[in-house]
């Protein structure tokens, strides 16, 4: 007779706890390559521009030091899990054991509660949940969380159409470049572009919101959209939006493309821009 495998069992506490710490040490520590990034690009600007992005390198720096929000916006509170199927979980199901991980880490640490309730009545949550969480189940026995909290600035330049097919890529480019146009500047850049193409209307956002998660040196499996990320980036810094809106060589640190299989009808395509904090943390249970 086949034995049964051994299922491991992970307290919601433990879920809990690791989710209120990812909330303080996100809005805390801005990520190691988004850190080098801003510094090798405050080397190719001048005047108001260098200034700018020294300003923000300094940010990240007492921050670190002293413990505060890298920005007064600690945004909505974005999870992206990767559940081992080998797991149980003892005490509670994981959707509450993320919110109060969420409630204690944003009321503990004094982090901006920016989620209401219901979005015409505009009544505050005071807690900053409920939290958007994603699960993929994956093989194994260990969960990886990802926290991505999203400030409302860049999520409000964020944009997704749904192109005719015939569009191909031109009509692609000029949609992002259209949208960067529109609302780059409100974003607080240096920016970083997430392009989801493909889908449909509801998966074209979740794959250009993932497509924020990548690192920024990092290149697209693809030697096609490789490509199209280090065309795009080139485009964009070609607006001189620059630094926070006032001019510069540089608009954007990166772009980063992610895409899905399609019907033959539909050529969906969505841009989730990110500010120049783009707070990120993973940890594994």
């Amino acid at each position: 007779m086949k034995s049964e495998k051994a299922v491991r069992i992970i307290k919601s506490v433990e879920i809990s706890n690791t989710v209120e710490k990812l909330c303080a040490d996100a809005n805390y520590f801005l990520p190691d390559d988004i850190l080098k990034s801003l510094k090798e690009n405050a080397e190719k600007e001048t005047g108001t521009a260098k200034d700018i992005f020294n300003e923000i390198i300094k940010n990240a720096e007492i921050a670190k030091t002293e413990k505060i929000p890298l920005c007064q916006d600690t945004g909505s509170a974005n999870f992206f899990i990767k559940l081992g199927r080998d797991i149980a979980i003892d005490g509670g199901d994981i959707y509450s054991s993320v919110n109060k991980g969420v409630a204690e880490g944003y009321k503990k640490n004094y982090l901006r509660k920016s989620v209401v309730s219901d979005p015409v009545e505009r009544k505050n949550t005071c807690d900053n949940t409920p939290a958007n969480i994603y699960i993929d189940i994956v093989d194994g026995e260990n969960m990886e969380i990802t926290f991505l909290p999203k400030g409302g600035g860049s999520e409000n330049a964020s944009a997704l159409k749904m192109l005719a097919p015939s569009a191909g890529w031109d009509g692609i480019k000029d949609f992002v470049l259209s949208a960067v146009k529109e609302k780059g500047a409100n974003a607080c850049p240096p920016l970083i572009a997430g392009i989801g193409i493909g889908g449909d209307f509801a998966s074209a956002g979740y794959l250009a919101k993932t497509a924020l998660l990548r690192e920024i040196g990092s290149q697209n499996p693809s030697s096609y959209y490789g490509e199209k990320e280090k065309e795009l980036l080139t485009e964009i810094n070609k607006l001189d939006i620059g630094a926070m809106g006032l001019g510069g060589k540089i608009t954007a640190l990166a772009v980063f493309i992610n895409v899905k299989p399609c019907h033959i009808a539909s050529l969906p395509v969505a841009i989730n821009i990110q500010c120049h904090s783009c707070r990120r943390k993973t940890a594994v249970i």
